[in-house]
Order: C-alpha cells, then structure tokens, then sequence
C-alpha cells in the first residue's frame, strides 16, 4: 500500500445559483495548484495553436465567422482537456449518483453542436465528415460509458485512437484543422468519460 498517495472522493459543498452550477461544470473544489496549471495550460497550448494556424496562411482564406469558431472550438478543446483530467472534474463527473451517467452521456452529446459547426460551416458543408465524426463520438462514447469500469480506460483508448486514424486516412480536412479530431475525441472519451481515482499527496509526506 502505498503512504504518499491517498485517494479523496469527497465533494465540496457549492454555493446556490449561477455560481454554484458553473462550478459544479468545472468540477467543485479545484485547488489552486490545478487551476494554475490549466491556466497555463490553456494560454501556451492556444498560443501555439493561434501561431501555427497564422504561420500556415489559413486565417486568411476563412471568414471572420469561420475564424471565430475555430478559435472558439480551439479553446474549448484545449481547455477542456485540462479541466476534465483534474481531480476536481472527476470527482464530480463520476460520483455515486445515478444522475451522474446521464450527465456525462448529455456532455458529449452537447459536443455534436461543435461538429456540426466545423463540419457544415467552417468545411463549407462537409456532411460526410460531419456524420461520420458524430457516429465515431457517439459509437465510442456508448461503448466507453458501458464497458467494465475495468477495460474503461483501454476502451477509450482504443475508440480514440480508431477515431484519429480514420480522420486521418478517410475523413481528411485541411492540416490546419488536424489537431481538432485528436483534442475533440480526447477530451470526451478519454478526459471526461474515463473515472480515474482522484489522486493526492498523502498526509505524512
């Protein structure tokens, strides 16, 4: 057994209203250290992004409405990511309650507006990527959601790795736009799906 870790489930108590609820979505009693990290997590990682799409030239073939929401679904990603993988996140998202499951499944499929938006505007209408895209999501999603808590994380790999290699060699869109099937699939069935014990630093250490 080990001493320098310990496993805490516990839920913070939230404040009633809109401030309660937005943290409940983002996972209550985040500690500052993961804020941190998410901060600047977020701001490196969309830095980058905002970089590499600037020096590829492609910025400048979209239209305005276009650009906005591939910034906006850039920053949802990335972010996402960071917040799901957080204790705070998974103690919330994969608590005792029978509620929880049917929250986690309306989450991912809340992400079929980020699809739809990439596929039928920024890709002018791509419909075949658009479809295919929200069955691998929602495909891989039952299958991670129901598996054994066992083979969760192994399925979630696996449906995310099919998912990366089929947009890679069937489902292609312009490389400026590669790192949005990678993020997407990772943040849902990975980040937010998968329940991983909520790790901290054991008392005596």
């Amino acid at each position: 057994m080990r001493t320098d870790l310990r496993i805490s489930w516990e839920i913070p108590a939230t404040p009633s209203g809109l401030a309660g609820r937005l943290e409940r979505f983002m996972g209550p009693g985040k500690s500052r250290s993961e804020s941190a990290v998410e901060t600047i997590g977020l701001l490196g990682c969309a830095l980058l992004l905002a970089a590499g799409l600037w020096r590829s030239g492609a910025a400048r073939d979209w239209s305005t409405g276009q650009l906005v929401v591939v910034a906006l679904a850039g920053l949802d990603l990335i972010g996402g990511v960071l917040t799901n993988a957080t204790n705070a996140a998974k103690r919330w998202y994969h608590r005792a309650d029978p509620a929880a499951r049917r929250a986690r499944l309306l989450f991912v499929s809340a992400h079929l507006i980020h699809l739809a938006a990439m596929g039928l505007y920024v890709l002018s209408g791509d419909l075949a990527w658009t479809s295919a895209n929200a069955a691998l999501l929602l495909g891989g999603a039952v299958a991670v959601e129901f598996a054994p808590v066992h083979l969760k994380r192994p399925v979630a790999m696996a449906v995310l790795m099919a998912a990366v290699l089929v947009n890679l060699f069937w489902l292609p869109v312009p490389a400026t736009l590669a790192w949005f099937a990678p993020l997407f699939f990772l943040k849902l069935l990975v980040c937010h799906l998968v329940p991983e014990a909520p790790l901290e630093r054991g008392r005596d250490v």
